[in-house]
């Protein structure tokens, strides 16, 4: 069976998102053109990995190349859900970023986790051999925007515990650095009045 290999050249939107609750959320990421819509599954450090990568790419091309990108401090501008139903095509595996010097777009691909090892010759190529794929062209606007987006949608999970960074909930935390003992209020969190020795 031939691979499908889902090509967005001047998508409409191309974002992460969540479904569920913090601390039980699944992570997509959704490509949209007009009415087509196509979203795949991922890891949420996948997400954070890639976001990362934009940002560099893009900070990367603007020194080498001279090209017009906007700053890193953007701000979102598309905070909407995710289109629903959210049926995903497929899990990501492999991940592929690159620069389209002719077209000026930072291009993404991501690629169906697979049972096998894969060449990396098949990513950004179009091969009948391979996993499943989406590649989505971006201009440096659009790239930034989705890395801005990204980080907004990384954050908005369960706040992290100020000794061992682990994620909290609303039902408790055992806190390694605690060696499982359950303490009062960690410093900074709740304010404890000590007294006056004046």
């Amino acid at each position: 069976m031939s691979r499908a290999i889902h090509v967005f050249r001047t998508p409409d939107r191309f974002v992460a998102g969540t479904v569920g609750e913090p601390g039980d959320r699944s992570f997509f990421l959704q490509a949209v053109h007009e009415a087509r819509v196509v979203s795949v599954a991922l890891e949420k450090q996948q997400v954070q990995v890639l976001a990362d990568r934009v940002g560099l790419l893009l900070d990367e091309v603007a020194r080498r190349f001279g090209a017009e990108v906007p700053p890193s401090d953007t701000d979102p501008s598309d905070i909407d859900p995710l289109v629903t139903p959210v049926d995903a095509e497929f899990r990501v595996g492999t991940m592929g970023l690159g620069w389209d010097a002719d077209a000026g777009a930072v291009v993404v691909e991501l690629l169906a986790i697979t049972e096998t090892e894969i060449d990396e010759s098949v990513v950004l190529d179009d091969t009948d051999e391979g996993p499943d794929a989406v590649r989505v062209f971006l201009s440096p606007e659009q790239a930034r925007e989705f890395a801005a987006r990204s980080e907004r949608v990384i954050a908005a999970g369960r706040p992290p515990c100020p000794l061992c960074g682990e994620p909290l909930t609303a039902g408790g935390h055992m806190c390694v650095r605690t060696n499982g003992y359950r303490r009062g209020p960690v410093s900074g969190s709740a304010v404890t009045d000590f007294g006056d020795d004046s």
